[in-house]
């Protein structure tokens, strides 16, 4: 008898189109049996999420370090994501399963207020990137020290998110671009509702080829995407929208980004990162004792850098205050 994994296996092959990536190719660096329901990369999305990396996501800055409760998070970003992901790779019949997990672990590795901590810690160390991170997490940390054993291709994707070299299947390049479409068009959305700026300021390519609003955004760009990919027969965008999310982009980075009106919560967050990993250097003792384990295989400097960069906002500045703030009360008459 078929069992329903198989069954779901087939029918990639029925389905998906030849250039997909199919589950049962895919493979793990330790071999393990495989469940009777679920395909690998179904599998790899629920070892993600229940991943204790993953949760802690929720309390990491996307953006705005001081927001609201209707800013995103690094958790919902990773959401949005994963849905404009998977509207694409359905679109143009790549496999879901493999590109939602790509999408949902692909900032698992991203440290405590967004990329101002990333550059904290990349000059204390010399080098830090956060997709390397997310790798590092899925593949050594999680499960204490087990690391979830995930796919190669999920990883493969994961790692190259970003950066100069592109994933090795189509679904990972999927999420590379659907990364930098749901960055763009949130950011852009919290950047309105922090008064930063409007439609209007827009450069007039972007409202004529993109669109000013969130929703016409998102449609505009992966309607171009389904539409140039599916000619192709690889994951491209038209040289038009190419160009004008290029614009988008660079205007994003002056006004929110690299905005001097976030330049006082940015130089905040990287002393934080800055006095932890410090700290950390010198009283390494301090350290949880899953961390103190790991000394030996990995050295102190990285096992600081993975726990620091681990930290959520909120427990990065609960441990700062523990550690450098005197406990003084009010004084009550």
């Amino acid at each position: 008898m078929m069992l329903i994994r198989e069954r779901t296996e087939a029918m990639e092959y029925e389905n998906l189109a030849v250039w997909a990536t199919k589950s049962m190719e895919a493979s793990r660096e330790v071999p393990i049996q495989e469940c009777d329901f679920r395909t690998k990369f179904q599998r790899d999305r629920d070892r993600i999420i229940h991943s204790k990396a993953f949760r802690r996501l929720k309390h990491k800055t996307q953006v705005f370090i001081v927001s609201g409760d209707h800013y995103r998070t690094r958790m919902t970003h990773s959401l949005e994501v994963a849905q404009i992901a998977r509207t694409i790779a359905r679109s143009l019949r790549l496999n879901e399963d493999l590109t939602e997990a790509i999408a949902l672990g692909h900032d698992v590795g991203h440290t405590a207020f967004g990329h101002s901590g990333e550059a904290a810690l990349s000059e204390l160390t010399g080098h830090f990137a956060h997709n390397e991170q997310s790798l590092r997490v899925v593949r050594y940390l999680e499960k204490n020290g087990e690391g979830l054993n995930l796919t190669k291709e999920v990883q493969d994707g994961i790692v190259h998110h970003c950066g100069k070299a592109s994933a090795a299947t189509p679904e990972g390049r999927i999420v590379h671009w659907a990364d930098r479409i749901a960055y763009l068009c949130h950011d852009f959305d919290d950047g309105m509702r922090a008064g930063f700026l409007g439609p209007q300021d827009l450069p007039r390519e972007v409202q004529e080829r993109i669109g000013t609003s969130t929703s016409q955004m998102i449609t505009a760009m992966v309607s171009d995407m389904i539409l140039s990919s599916e000619v192709a027969k690889d994951i491209v965008l038209s040289e038009p929208m190419h160009e004008a999310m290029g614009i988008f982009r660079k205007f994003m980075f002056k006004n929110v980004y690299h905005s001097e009106k976030l330049t006082k919560e940015r130089a905040q967050a990287v002393f934080v990162l800055q006095q932890l990993y410090s700290y950390f250097m010198e009283h390494s003792d301090k350290l949880p004792e899953e961390f103190l384990q790991r000394q030996e295989r990995w050295g102190l400097q990285q096992t600081v850098v993975d726990y620091v960069a681990g930290l959520t906002d909120s427990y990065a500045v609960q441990l700062f205050g523990d550690i450098y703030i005197p406990p003084v009360g009010l004084m009550v008459k």
